[in-house]
């Protein structure tokens, strides 16, 4: 997808933990993702993706390295744009605490990264695993 200058910048972290990833099902839209959201004025997107994590789900983790970029696009129900965001994604290590649902994440899950595929996830979630994977080692 192109990227577009007027993309909302956002970041997300694909955390492990016993060689699983956290996903969460968020509200709206009804898909798989990684815990995250918007960059807010004078944050980096390596703190946004923690401060998202903490805020969301309740989970403290350690980021080990950028994971990638995508471009996501959210439609209504008649397929018209509402938004697009430019979302960094990082690679991180469990630390503490354990998933919990909220407005904005209604269902989380430890999933083995190769089951990602299977889910219906925001689009190439399954690439960002599977580089966050092997950067996690």
């Amino acid at each position: 997808m192109s990227q577009s200058g007027n993309s909302i910048p956002a970041a997300s972290v694909a955390v492990f933990r016993d060689g699983r990833v956290l996903l969460a099902l968020r509200a709206r839209p009804r898909l798989w993702s990684l815990p995250g959201g918007r960059i807010e004025s004078g944050e980096t997107a390596e703190q946004t993706a923690l401060r998202e994590l903490r805020e969301e789900v309740g989970v403290e983790a350690e980021i080990v390295a950028p994971a990638g970029v995508r471009e996501a696009v959210w439609r209504d129900r008649n397929g018209t744009v509402v938004a697009r965001f430019r979302i960094q994604a990082f690679a991180a290590r469990w630390r503490a605490g354990e998933p919990m649902t909220g407005p904005e994440a209604i269902e989380m899950r430890w999933v083995d990264p190769e089951k990602v595929g299977e889910l219906k996830t925001t689009e190439g979630l399954a690439e960002i695993v599977a580089t966050a994977r092997r950067l996690v080692g």
